[in-house]
């Protein structure tokens, strides 16, 4: 009888199974909880740097002129009376047919504004069109300079846009379109004109939206704003009407599926158990 009392307390064979089925779920979900645990890597911008050589390889090459730029331009030169001709107020297209924008300026040190045309143009007063797109503020400069050293002695010419502007879009805290008074901007200065990013970004892959002249379409640049390298980039400096998509890290995206399968889930679970317990009342 004591020998079967012992036996009756124990553990049954049948129930060794069961019980290894909740060790391995037991342990599964510890594993998991471990895994959803795991630091975030990657957080630190330029955390991989070499910054003696990226640093002094970084190289500002300009902005380059586009369709639609607004620009500031103003000449000058040691005779002030044979200058007033090409600092009057102009008359430019915008590129639209029988459309004409005026440029406000005056001849005493305001600079006239003119607005690149579709086919690439401004209409400079006495010069006549000149094909600026695709150069940069340099170039036109020392364009104009050349052209105008025909009717001024040494002239002077000053060219800056008026509108430069971008967006930076996704995981950071303010986003949309950013406008500058400098024109210089970087990929952490935009971020930082849009609040930085979220901790929900991906830094390691940043992408750069920009419209290629060459191909006549947007390119899209992949950067990794982790590595100190992005500095040596050719698109580390933005240009205008670029457009920045910091991408959310892959906890967020697979968070996202998750809640919206799960949200899924409720809505047709509800549903069809709705519907069973309309059939359950019907039948009885």
């Amino acid at each position: 009888m004591i020998g079967l009392h012992k036996h009756s307390t124990g553990a049954s064979p049948l129930q060794y199974p069961i019980m290894k089925k909740y060790v391995r779920a037991g342990l599964l979900i510890l594993l998991l909880a471990v895994q959803s645990c795991k630091p975030k890597e990657n957080i630190v911008y330029l955390s991989n740097n070499n910054f003696g050589q990226e640093v002094s390889q970084a190289r500002y090459q300009g902005l380059h002129i586009q369709e639609g730029d607004q620009l500031q331009i103003l000449v000058s030169a040691f005779d002030e009376i044979a200058v007033r001709p090409f600092n009057v107020p102009t008359m430019t297209k915008t590129g639209t047919a029988g459309t004409e924008t005026g440029s406000s300026s005056t001849s005493s040190g305001t600079a006239s504004e003119y607005i690149v045309t579709a086919d690439g143009t401004i209409n400079f007063p006495v010069l006549g069109r000149i094909y600026c797109k695709g150069m940069t503020k340099k170039q036109l400069q020392t364009d104009l300079e050349s052209r105008l050293k025909r009717y001024l002695t040494d002239p002077m010419v000053t060219v800056s846009l008026s509108n430069f502007s971008f967006s930076v879009l996704g995981e950071v805290k303010n986003p949309g379109q950013k406008t500058s008074t400098n024109e210089k901007v970087n990929l952490f200065q935009a971020l930082a004109l849009a609040g930085d990013t979220t901790y929900d970004a991906n830094k390691t892959d940043i992408k750069l939206i920009r419209y290629s002249e060459a191909t006549q379409k947007d390119e899209i640049i992949s950067l990794d704003l982790s590595e100190a390298s992005v500095m040596n980039s050719p698109y580390y400096y933005l240009q205008q009407n670029d457009i920045l998509y910091v991408e959310p890290d892959r906890n967020k995206q697979i968070a996202v599926k998750t809640n919206s399968t799960v949200d899924q889930w409720l809505k047709y679970g509800g549903l069809g158990l709705g519907i069973l317990t309309v059939i359950i009342t019907l039948i009885r």
